[in-house]
């Protein structure tokens, strides 16, 4: 049996419709709630607690369609049923597979309303597919995960440089894993047990970074009251990681390039250079070329640089490998937060991989992380942040002044009743007098 005094929200252009709906509804001892457009049923949903959704698909502006994909993922325990006057099994597909339980062509009796309401409203398992739990086993290559593509090239670059110390520049956005991927060619290589030291040039600041890389004598400066070996000092045998490389200033550029051409260091303070064996990784979310170009990065040591050259693709060229990602972060901050079992539903899964995620797999961990944090063992659609959801297309209309809104609205209402006054003033809420003002 269907949940008596269920709340029942309504969505239709069609006044008289709306009127012919809330009253059967009611016969029914359901609460309806009526809306004509797709912007007031949305208003509607999000401050009222809404058991069933009933929309037309035909509308002017946004249709209902784009309603049901909007509720679909932004209230998706409410259930869907749609109602049209413009009957196809294209539209009847679309309408299933965007989330409606059940489809009623216009006209339909009040006995197929109330068997379509039974059918949809009762049933608390209507998300069954959705709470399918997604499962699937990664390949993890020194911390990097997928199988895909641009993932096994990347892969395969690391394999071919691991065991030799030619220079190599990684580039690629922010967030897409170019540390990791440095540190793959370090601990996956020859020289795996020597040192690997990672250095933000971006985050020191400039005045501090020639000492911190190269290291100073006593004395070589007001606070230097003791000799210091730089990083690349300390990295002696390993791998140097340069992050942020685009942001070093002149006088660090050229100091670099004397270290990459003869394969020395001088500490600052100090006339005589010390001999290095070392491989440098650089790092850049900048295209160097184009700083080049404009003079503000070295010809000479861009050259020098891009020895070898690694690109990290973006998240949106490979979504295949979001699945895998995914559960590796689920399994890392589930132990973390010490939380057991927990998976994610196949609808879930579905919108991460549709998300374009401009923050790349940075952006993605974070946001399994907030994920693990506010929910249970089970992961679903309505866990997942809201502009990661369908978004509602937007229209001229819905940049309209107040007063024009109001206008057009009230002109549609009286056209409907055949401008009967009073008619009108019972839809619109209002007295006679307040519509004869108005009209004026």
């Amino acid at each position: 049996m269907a949940l008596k005094n269920a709340n029942i929200l309504i969505v239709d252009d069609d006044y008289d419709m709306l009127e012919l709906l809330q009253r059967q509804l009611q016969d029914l001892h359901f609460h309806a709630y009526k809306a004509a457009s797709v912007i007031e049923a949305i208003n509607i949903l999000k401050f009222n607690a809404v058991d069933l959704l009933i929309t037309d698909l035909q509308m002017p502006g946004i249709g209902g369609m784009e309603l049901i994909k909007y509720v679909e993922e932004h209230f998706s325990n409410v259930p869907k049923l749609v109602i049209t006057g413009y009957p196809s099994v294209d539209g009847a597909l679309s309408a299933i597979k965007s989330g409606a339980l059940d489809y009623l062509v216009k006209p339909f009796t009040a006995e197929e309303l109330k068997r379509a309401v039974e059918k949809s409203l009762p049933k608390k398992s209507f998300h069954s597919e959705d709470q399918k739990r997604t499962e699937v086993k990664s390949m993890v290559y020194a911390g990097i995960v997928g199988q895909s593509e641009k993932i096994e090239q990347l892969i395969d670059l690391i394999e071919r440089v691991k065991n030799n110390r030619a220079t190599v520049l990684i580039q690629g956005e922010s967030g897409t894993g170019k540390e990791l991927v440095a540190r793959a060619i370090h601990y996956k290589g020859a020289f795996a047990a020597n040192p690997f030291i990672a250095v933000n040039c971006g985050a020191i600041p400039e005045e501090l970074l020639e000492s911190e890389l190269f290291g100073y004598k006593k004395g070589a400066f007001t606070g230097a009251n003791e000799n210091r070996q730089g990083f690349f000092q300390a990295a002696s045998g390993g791998t140097i990681f340069l992050d942020e490389i685009g942001t070093a200033s002149p006088s660090i550029q050229t100091r670099l390039l004397r270290v990459l051409q003869e394969k020395e260091v001088r500490r600052i303070g100090e006339q005589k250079a010390q001999k290095i064996e070392i491989r440098i990784v650089a790092a850049t979310n900048n295209d160097l070329l184009q700083m080049v170009q404009n003079g503000s990065f070295r010809e000479d040591l861009y050259y020098r640089l891009n020895v070898v050259n690694i690109n990290t693709p973006p998240l949106r060229e490979h979504k295949e490998d979001i699945p895998f990602l995914v559960q590796n972060f689920l399994k890392k901050y589930a132990a973390e937060y010490g939380k057991s079992n927990v998976s994610i539903t196949e609808k879930a899964s579905e919108i991460l991989q549709r998300y374009d995620w401009p923050g790349n797999v940075r952006e993605l961990e974070n946001v399994v992380q907030r994920i693990i944090i506010m929910s249970e063992k089970l992961i679903d659609v309505h866990h997942l942040p809201g502009h990661l959801k369908y978004s509602l297309p937007t229209t001229d209309e819905l940049l309209k002044p107040l007063h024009e809104v109001e206008k057009e609205h009230i002109s549609k209402v009286l056209s409907k009743v055949d401008n009967n006054k009073t008619k009108a003033a019972e839809i619109l809420q209002i007295d006679r007098k307040t519509l004869r003002n108005k009209l004026k």
